[in-house]
């Protein structure tokens, strides 16, 4: 403890000597220290409960920099692992290998306690950032050294700097063959100053790194042996926590949220001031909102991944509190009606709308468990209790308007529903439109592509008649880095389109700038649907003799519906057919009739998938075991009557 906090940190106990000694108490190691004052011949000992200084801090980054496992590797070394567990603990984060949800971890190192929060790095799970941004003291920007700066990094570095936060910069992955410190440190440099960095925050300290190895250097000559550099770096910069200072009032603000099926909504809460203990009782505060009183049913602070319950937590620390069951993201927690609420929290607001609605297809209730309206009403409210960039209009009967981040925050959800047992239908996503200031207005997008120089003209001709300009193209050697922006509308249903353009050697990012005057109509949809006319079992007969006509959806064997989209047509037009076609069988042999089937491999049609190449008429059918594409209105005369 500094000494100049040794007094107000400190809480008096009583004037007799006592023995001094140390032990673990509410998860932090607390101190009984004595304090000697001698006046007019007389010796008063004054004795004061020390605690460990806290350190705040969160991990940012754009996706796959390094983030997770450059946390893994700081738990690993100062013990706080338990075995193989990891940060991206949930299956579909593992699976993927992104992070989707921010969550928590703390270490201990040189008697001091570190809390981490690790954040996701793709643009949908924007929302997650930045309210944990506003719970630390300071941000660790990790930017790959061969990749730089990317748009995520753009939005995470820009609102830390816009909270006064000063970064400390980790270049990571320095082992990668085509590494380029120097010209990292450069554009890092550069998107500091462009973003408006004051003359303190350019003055970042720079660590070099192999996350994936558990190394860091302060300086790019010196020796690698562990994370230790990181770690110094860590305690010399990060500003402590404020100090307990007893008596005062509680004020804690909640910055993410959990559920549990015993305890309800679960509160991760910063606490800024004074103590706050197990059963008691609390009011909640919000700027502009009636206050709520409500009591404290568990209390836990985290020690590595792990909670681990405490009957008492002090200013300084991240606590996890249960028993608040309409507690939301922002929220003041205090013990004093006098105290005034902390600034709230703002969240930028979803960028696309769909319908979820029950499925009602003919194979409807195959597969699911929970089918119905109300069960899907249940799952979603459900979800509003964690997933804040999400919205959710139930005013609609047995549908449900969701507005999300993008399509990649919706397919999570989609597919975490369908591993639960959920089957239900919906709609293709659309932008969002609104009216500012008498305008008619749509959500913009920055777009940031590293390809090789080979396919530059298709990239940008592809996306300038989505909507698209250039605003800048960068050469390294054979490698290009385009940057761009344009409507999201544009954007929707192009990612896949990406990967065969570029031949899988390509990466796109992008992030939302935010709401501009509206572009006008964009063609974006260049091929049409291959429908079928008939329930069966396909063939491969018929399937031969329809792949020549675009791209298949689906295999041999494989039951289809009337009104189910099978495949695509490369001329773009609608053709209604029929899969389950088989040979005539005649008496005759002519030469060539009995050739063997070659039948190409379909496209396997999965959630994000299936959200970018479906139509505006269509819906995607999502079960636990499988995922359709389909037509709203599966009679073909029902459909030409609407058209």
């Amino acid at each position: 403890m500094h000494r100049q906090d040794l007094f107000k940190n400190l809480k008096l106990l009583d004037k007799t000597p006592k023995k001094r000694y140390s032990s673990h108490v509410f998860g932090r190691a607390h101190f009984i220290a004595r304090l000697s004052l001698f006046y007019k011949g007389e010796t008063f000992n004054y004795y004061f409960i020390m605690s460990k200084e806290i350190r705040n801090i969160a991990i940012i980054a754009h996706v796959d920099h390094g983030k997770t496992t450059l946390t893994d590797a700081l738990m690993e070394q100062t013990g706080a692992r338990e075995k193989d567990a990891s940060m991206d603990s949930n299956a579909l984060e593992q699976e993927r290998g992104i992070t989707i949800y921010a969550k928590n971890t703390s270490i201990e190192y040189k008697d001091t306690k570190i809390n981490i929060v690790d954040t996701p790095g793709h643009a949908d799970f924007g929302s997650e950032v930045e309210r944990v941004l506003r719970s630390i003291d300071c941000v660790l920007l990790v930017v790959d050294a061969q990749e730089g700066p990317m748009p995520q990094t753009r939005f995470v570095l820009k609102k830390s700097l816009e909270l006064g936060l000063k970064p400390i910069v980790v270049l990571n992955k320095i082992d990668k063959p085509a590494a380029d410190i120097p010209r990292a440190e450069e554009q890092v440099l550069e998107l500091f100053l462009e973003l408006g960095a004051n003359d303190e925050q350019c003055d970042f300290t720079t660590v070099y790194a192999i996350g994936r190895e558990g190394k860091a250097k302060r300086k790019v000559e010196d020796e690698m042996v562990d994370l230790s550099p990181l770690l110094d770096v860590i305690l010399e910069l990060v500003p402590p926590a404020r100090a307990y200072v007893p008596g005062e009032a509680l004020r804690a603000q909640v910055f993410n949220l959990g559920y549990d099926n015993f305890l309800g909504r679960l509160a991760i809460a910063r606490v800024y001031e004074g103590s706050v203990k197990g059963n008691q009782q609390l009011i909640v505060k919000h700027e502009g909102q009636e206050n709520r009183k409500g009591k404290v049913v568990k209390l836990n602070t985290f020690k590595g991944i792990s909670k681990v319950e405490t009957p008492e937590a002090f200013a300084g620390d991240i606590v996890m509190i249960a028993g608040f069951e309409d507690i939301n993201i922002g929220d003041t927690l205090t013990d004093s009606d006098a105290a005034e609420p902390l600034p709230a929290i703002k969240v930028d607001e979803p960028t696309i709308a769909l319908q979820f609605m029950p499925n009602s297809s003919p194979f409807a209730g195959r597969e699911g468990k929970y089918v119905t309206s109300r069960q899907i009403k249940e799952r979603l409210e459900k979800e509003l209790e964690v997933n804040v960039g999400l919205q959710v209009n139930f005013d609609q009967g047995d549908s449900f308007e969701v507005r999300g981040r993008g399509e990649m925050h919706i397919a999570i959800l989609l597919e975490n529903m369908r591993r639960e047992g959920y089957e239900l239908a919906v709609s293709q996503p659309q932008v969002i439109i609104k009216d500012i200031d008498g305008v008619k207005s749509e959500p913009f997008e920055e777009v940031t592509v590293d390809i090789p120089s080979e396919f530059q003209g298709a990239v940008i001709e592809r996306l300038g008649t989505r909507g698209f300009t250039m605003t800048n193209m960068i050469m390294h050697e054979n490698q290009v880095r385009i940057m761009l922006e344009g409507p999201t509308r544009g954007l929707l249903g192009y990612k896949n389109q990406f990967v065969v353009d570029t031949k899988g050697d390509g990466i796109l990012a992008s992030r939302v700038l935010g709401f501009r005057p509206y572009a006008g109509e964009i063609k974006k949809r260049q091929v049409g649907s291959m429908i079928s006319m008939i329930q069966g079992k396909a063939l491969g007969f018929a399937l031969f003799s329809l792949q020549d006509r675009g791209q298949l959806y689906i295999g041999a064997g494989t039951e289809v519906y009337e009104g189910m989209v099978i495949g695509n047509t490369s001329k773009g037009e609608e053709m209604t057919v029929n899969p389950t076609k088989g040979k005539q069988l005649t008496n005759m042999r002519a030469s060539g009739s009995d050739d063997a089937i070659v039948l190409i491999n379909p496209r396997v049609i999965s959630i994000e998938i299936g959200l970018e190449i479906m139509a505006d008429d269509e819906y995607l059918e999502v079960t636990p075991q499988s995922v359709r594409l389909r037509k709203a209105k599966l009679k073909e005369g029902d459909r030409k009557r609407g058209s």
